[in-house]
């Protein structure tokens, strides 16, 4: 199938075009943005200019910053196109929902994607934590923003997220894997005073039968990156790591291979099979989390932040 990435920066770049290129589903066919492109594809600058003189491309990849993606994804369900969204799906709950009404309008594919989820030891956690009864679960994830980000202003603008930019991953996983569903009760998040979005954050949950469940969030984490959640139960303890890549259960190490690798092939993969089979897929759990914590979090002020 032929498909139009939208966004050429750093995401694209290290995961979206690899996968894309690599898999038997899909043809790059074209590229819109104001400075990227991927060698060999033609490229536009103007997006509505790419849906009218490229009619054979069905389905769009958006690889934008939240704030401005709306705009293009409705222009793209107008025009009858098949959308696919870089996580977070929208800069709001209100526009996701939006699109999600549109698509059903307009009969098209729309994929909010989570590509946490598709890490490795994720399924492999999520059963064996099917049948057990949760007592704890904590989620520490902390990394360099210089180093993931860098230079990326937008993620400390309004509708950038801040340190739950990645959050939202760990949140995509905890929603994945938990038997029963958790809400957030409390944050304290903590704000640069010269940024408008959080640095850190600590989160608690409710959780349905008692559990003690909370997370904990840090974008200043010198050196390699922390993305681990561990699970404690009545059955034994279960430590994901490596964003869910690792799974250890009572010090065994899950050694399991699974049949694709990489979380942006699997992605696109789900992708081709929304597309032939039709639908939406748009569950909107790990942001209503993210939605929660910035209506409930007690603002910290801390020291300026600069790259």
């Amino acid at each position: 199938m032929e498909i139009a990435l939208i966004g050429i920066g750093k995401i694209a770049i290290d995961q979206h075009v690899p996968a894309i290129q690599n898999s038997p589903d899909w043809n790059l066919s074209a590229t819109v943005s104001r400075h990227g492109t991927v060698a060999g594809v033609p490229a536009f600058h103007d997006f509505a200019q790419m849906l009218e003189e490229r009619p054979d491309i069905r389905v769009v990849s958006l690889c934008l910053p939240p704030v401005p993606r709306f705009d293009y994804a409705a222009a793209a369900i107008r025009a009858g196109r098949h959308v696919m969204l870089e996580k977070p799906p929208g800069a709001t709950l209100s526009e996701c929902h939006a699109l999600k009404a549109m698509a059903q309008t307009h009969r098209v594919s729309l994929y909010a994607t989570w590509h946490s989820r598709q890490a490795d030891k994720v399924p492999a956690a999520k059963a064996w934590l099917a049948e057990k009864t949760l007592r704890k679960l904590t989620i520490n994830w902390r990394e360099d923003v210089r180093q993931w980000h860098p230079g990326q202003d937008w993620v400390f603008e309004a509708g950038g997220l801040g340190v739950f930019d990645p959050g939202i991953n760990a949140l995509s996983i905890l929603t994945e894997i938990l038997p029963e569903p958790v809400h957030l009760t409390g944050a304290q998040l903590h704000f640069p005073a010269n940024r408008e979005t959080p640095i850190a954050a600590e989160c608690s949950f409710h959780h349905p039968r008692g559990a003690e469940v909370s997370m904990s969030l840090d974008w200043l984490e010198p050196g390699a990156p922390t993305w681990t959640i561990q699970a404690e139960t009545d059955q034994g303890i279960m430590i994901l790591e490596n964003g869910g890549d690792k799974l250890t259960i009572d010090g065994e190490i899950d050694e399991s291979v699974s049949d694709l690798t990489g979380e942006y092939p699997r992605l696109y993969a789900q992708m081709a099979s929304l597309v032939q089979r039709g639908g939406i897929d748009m569950d909107l759990s790990p942001m209503r989390h993210v939605a929660d914590a910035f209506t409930l979090g007690k603002r910290i002020t801390v020291e300026p932040f600069e790259w």
